[in-house]
């Protein structure tokens, strides 16, 4: 047997191997396509992708969440920015700025007194009809804030008063010539020298006429704010010359917002 043994490993070598067929190029892609379809994913070792409609679900509540978190800080700010403005108020009005009445003469020789404007929203300014420049400029910012409230749907009117801090030269006349170049709705007061001098002190409006030139013209040096009363005819806010009209708006548009009358 160990003698025959040599020839039967022989005749096993001799053997030949079963032929497969071979898959040549884009056929042998195609049908390994077809096998990995056949497996699920668990067979081709890889994690499953999730469904289209649970992808859907888990987007859908991420943006719902990223908006309420958005809106949520979009109230908190604005109800902050409201605070701080009541906080403002309430500061100016214990200054005991615009307290009193007055009474003085408008541009068409009407008197008039702070009640007058009563239930309004007011913006003030104190100048001279002989200013040069900065007095025009600050009227023209004035008129353009109420300009920009008018054109503003469901906000109420503001009434637009100028104030002269010269009642020797602005008498009605002259208020009436200088008035017309801005607003239509734009009110030039006037009166006595004590009378403006008791609305300039409410307001803590300084003011100082300059010397006289050799054609008796001089200039008025005056503090430089616009004041806005609120309808209660309360003293609400102040603007300097360097806010802007924009700004202004926006900060008369806030108190609107925010207004509750103290005399209900």
């Amino acid at each position: 047997m160990l003698a025959r043994a040599p020839k039967a490993w022989h005749g096993l070598f001799l053997l030949r191997p079963l032929a497969l067929p071979r898959i040549q190029g884009a056929e042998a892609g195609q049908v390994r396509y077809r096998l990995l379809a056949r497996q699920g994913p668990a067979e081709t070792g890889k994690p499953g992708q999730p469904r289209g409609p649970r992808l859907q679900t888990r987007l859908l509540i991420t943006a719902l969440i990223g908006a309420g978190l958005g809106g949520a800080w979009l109230a908190l700010r604005a109800e902050k920015e409201q605070w701080r403005q009541q906080q403002r108020t309430e500061a100016l009005r214990r200054a005991a700025v615009g307290q009193g009445d007055f009474s003085l003469l408008d541009h068409r020789g009407q008197v008039r007194c702070k009640a007058d404007f009563r239930g309004q929203w007011v913006l003030i300014y104190f100048g001279f009809t002989h200013c040069p420049d900065i007095c025009p400029d600050e009227l023209e910012k004035l008129v353009q804030v109420v300009r920009q409230l008018e054109a503003e749907p469901g906000l109420p009117p503001v009434q637009p008063l100028f104030i002269t801090v010269d009642p020797e030269r602005d008498d009605v006349a002259a208020m009436a010539r200088y008035v017309q170049d801005f607003h239509p709705r734009l009110l030039g007061l006037t009166g006595s020298a004590e009378q403006i001098a008791q609305v300039s002190r409410s307001y803590r409006v300084y003011y100082s006429a300059g010397p006289k030139d050799e054609d008796q013209d001089y200039i008025v040096d005056h503090s430089i704010a616009i004041y806005l009363l609120s309808p209660d005819g309360l003293f609400t806010d102040y603007y300097g010359r360097a806010r802007s009209a924009q700004q202004i708006t926006d900060s008369v548009r806030g108190h609107m917002a925010a207004f509750r009358s103290v005399l209900h």
